[in-house]
């Protein structure tokens, strides 16, 4: 396995650890969890409505605003 391949496969590994992490962390926002695969889908259909344009970091103050924003976008998600 060449080093670029080994690279995609870890950064692949990471997308799947990231997206279980996110379930995890609306989980824990009180997402129902037979809702949890449409409010990650919702989670990043709403990074532009919440962010616009803007290119800054996302640290772990923005995701909570972007839960914020669908707890009161998506209520029928949450227990």
């Amino acid at each position: 396995m060449s080093k670029v391949q080994e690279l995609e496969a870890e950064v692949e590994d990471l997308t799947i650890h990231l997206a279980d992490m996110l379930e995890a962390a609306l989980y824990f926002a009180g997402v129902k969890e037979d809702q949890l695969e449409n409010a990650v889908k919702t989670y990043v259909e709403s990074l532009d409505d919440v962010f616009e344009d803007d290119d800054g970091e996302m640290g772990y103050k923005e995701i909570i605003k972007v839960i914020h924003h669908i707890k009161i976008a998506k209520p029928e998600f949450f227990a």
